[in-house]
């Protein structure tokens, strides 16, 4: 299994747009996208003092399966026009780990 992992910021005032956006449009595309090996999603949100940080969790069967999702510079991030309109800054380029273990 891999992971990827993502870490976008906001400002306080931009934060629930952003999550709004997420839910309500980034991630149904990527699900809707029906990719072989695609696993799951997750959002996690943190409160920092001047602004919000989120990270996206996606997980695939392997990286052929990543591939299939962001092509073959599948290191690049995706980040739709309306998540970059409400976001200060996130990364241009995503890390991809190696599930070694699992509890539940």
């Amino acid at each position: 299994m891999i992971s990827r992992i993502w870490h976008g910021y906001t400002t306080p005032d931009n934060a629930d747009a952003y999550e709004s956006i997420l839910k309500n449009e980034v991630m149904h595309e990527i699900q809707g996208k029906q990719i072989a090996g695609f696993k799951e999603i997750r959002l996690l949100r943190r409160e920092l003092a001047d602004e919000v940080e989120f990270i996206t969790t996606i997980l695939f069967e392997d990286l052929d399966s990543v591939k299939a999702f962001a092509g073959e510079d599948y290191e690049k991030a995706f980040v739709p026009a309306p998540a970059r309109e409400v976001l200060k800054r996130f990364d241009e380029r995503v890390q991809h780990y190696e599930v070694r273990y699992e509890l539940g």
